[in-house]
Parts: C-alpha cells; sequence; structure tokens
C-alpha cells in the first residue's frame, strides 16, 4: 500500500539518458541549384549515429572521400547512389569535415560534416536528398514533401498556441515552472534526482486533492560550458501502444545558459490514464535540442485505499 500520496496516485519514475528516438525520419533536401557555387552545404550529424546522403546519380567510390577524418569517423559506406558518414564521437562546435561526393558521370559535390547548431528543432540529419536538377521527378517530389512537412508543423504549432491561450493547465504550468507553487493546487510527494556530467536534474512528482491532475516539474542544471541546453520537445504516451496523449507543458527560459538552471513544467488532467481497456501506464519524455533523452519517466496510476 502506498501511504505518501493522499490522493489516487501511484507513481513510479525511471530516468534515463542518451537514448535516441525521433517523432519521424529526419529526412531533408538539399538542392544544389539554389546555393552559389562558392557554398557548400552542411549536413548535421551525431557521434555514434549513421547518417545517409542520397543522391540523385550513382557515387563513385575511388573518388568519394572525407578530409582528416581518421579518428572521427567510421570509413565512409558508398554503394548505389548513397554514402553513410557516422562520426565515432559528437563534433565540436566549430567543427567541420570537408566531403567530396563524386558521381560517376564526373559531378563533384563538396559537402561540409558539422555538428547540429543550437535551435534547430530536429537536431540531426538522419537523411539527406542532394539533388542538382531540381526538374527531375525525384528532386521535385523531395522537396514537395519537405514542404509539406513544414507547413504541417507550422499548422500544429498554431493550432497548440491558440488552445493554449484558453488552457487552464497551461496556466498552472506556467506557475509551477516560475516556481510559484503555493498558488497551484499542487503538493510535491516525491523526488528523484539523476547527476551526470551533461546536467542534473531533478524531478518532482506534483498531485492534488482539490483538482483531478497530475504535474511533474523537473529543474534541470546545465554542465555545459559552451552550449546552452534547450528543449526539442516533450512527449506524454501510452507505454503500450504509445499513443499520444494531451499535456500542457511551460518553461522557465527558452535556454539554459551554461552552469545555468531551468524549470519545466507538465500538467496533465487524471483522464489521460484511461483508455477503454482500463488504465494505462504513462512515459512522459524530454527531449534536448539535438535530439537524445534527457529524461524518461513513467507514471502509473491504480486505486488504493488510505
Amino acid at each position: 500500500m502506498v501511504t505518501c500520496l493522499p490522493a489516487r496516485f501511484a507513481l513510479a519514475v525511471l530516468l534515463l539518458s542518451a537514448a535516441v528516438e525521433a517523432r519521424e525520419p529526419a529526412v531533408r533536401t538539399v538542392l544544389l541549384s539554389e546555393h552559389p557555387e562558392d557554398f557548400t552545404p552542411s549536413v548535421y550529424v551525431k557521434g555514434a549515429v549513421s547518417t545517409v546522403l542520397r543522391f540523385e546519380a550513382p557515387v563513385d567510390p575511388a573518388k568519394t572521400r572525407m578530409l582528416a577524418w581518421e579518428g572521427r569517423f567510421e570509413p565512409l559506406l558508398v554503394g548505389g547512389r548513397k554514402v553513410v558518414v557516422e562520426p565515432l564521437r559528437d563534433l565540436g562546435e566549430d567543427e567541420g569535415v570537408p566531403l567530396l561526393v563524386t558521381l560517376t558521370n564526373g559531378r563533384e559535390i563538396p559537402l561540409l560534416l558539422k555538428a547540429p547548431g543550437q535551435g534547430r528543432r530536429v537536431g540531426l540529419d538522419q537523411q539527406v536528398n542532394v539533388y542538382e536538377d531540381l526538374q527531375r521527378y525525384e528532386a521535385m517530389y523531395s522537396a514537395l514533401m519537405d514542404s509539406l512537412k513544414q507547413q504541417r508543423i507550422l499548422k500544429e504549432e498554431n493550432a497548440r498556441l491558440r488552445q493554449e491561450e484558453h488552457s487552464p493547465d497551461h496556466a498552472l504550468a506556467a506557475l509551477l515552472a516560475n516556481g510559484d507553487r503555493k498558488h497551484t493546487p499542487f503538493e510535491r510527494k516525491r523526488t528523484w534526482r539523476l547527476n551526470n556530467e551533461e546536467a542534473n536534474v531533478t524531478v518532482e512528482v506534483l498531485t492534488s486533492r482539490k483538482v483531478p491532475k497530475v504535474a511533474v516539474v523537473f529543474t534541470l542544471t546545465n554542465h555545459d560550458a559552451k552550449k546552452s541546453w534547450s528543449l526539442m520537445e516533450a512527449r506524454l504516451s501510452t507505454l503500450s501502444g504509445g499513443k499520444a496523449r494531451p499535456f500542457a507543458l511551460r518553461m522557465q527560459q527558452d535556454e539554459i545558459a551554461p552552469g545555468g538552471t531551468g524549470r519545466i513544467a507538465v500538467v496533465a488532467d487524471d483522464s489521460v490514464f484511461r483508455s477503454p481497456q482500463g488504465l494505462e501506464q504513462l512515459a512522459l519524455e524530454l527531449f534536448r535540442a539535438d535530439g537524445l533523452s534527457q529524461a524518461y519517466l513513467v507514471l502509473e496510476w491504480r486505486p488504493f485505499k488510505e
């Protein structure tokens, strides 16, 4: 029997780090005809993660090479119209590794392999489609898919912002993110801490006798000496089927400066635990800007007798 929770919640927490996962494949199109001759397109790569480059003609393995890659990359994998690159470690913020891809038709395509910059919604490129002739069907289709994807993202973002303007849960999350718990109905019931070289994370689980809601507050201290920490996305879904559940999220600030501390607050109605099959376990996960999982939280609701 759980004796420390006055509400009807029993919540179990597991914190993990460095787990790569993305909502959908990060596929991007580069149209060479849109860039001046002296411009080298960038490809954003991450340590121990493979990135596939796909071209409109077969690649010549003998004439495709990286410069000064030894000790920083796995050997290139070249076959058909594809080149696969994989850094052994994360590249530094100012590092760039030149890659020259030569097609069998003699066309040379220079690219620059770089670490994802701060503020990119997608932290790394899983696949980059490189085309020279926009009139080719593949190039037109790929560019169209990119455009439709961006349009869908903007539409979803606008709809979300309109909904948040009138959401009580977002108001509660804003108070919690700013450290103003006394003006909310929540009480802190459980606390966990995760410390590693990159960040310290304190997780507080909050419940209430007054409202049928649950809240989670993440307090994160950024240990990186150079880079700010920012959130790519948070995700609340059923543990069994991965079905998304609604929630409200607010951050104390958009970015946490090196050495700084900030809070992220999540509020959800208790109805998110219910399904036609009964009560569900939920997974709450935070993804930082480079696409890696910073924290993973399992929430379980089961009735008990006080």
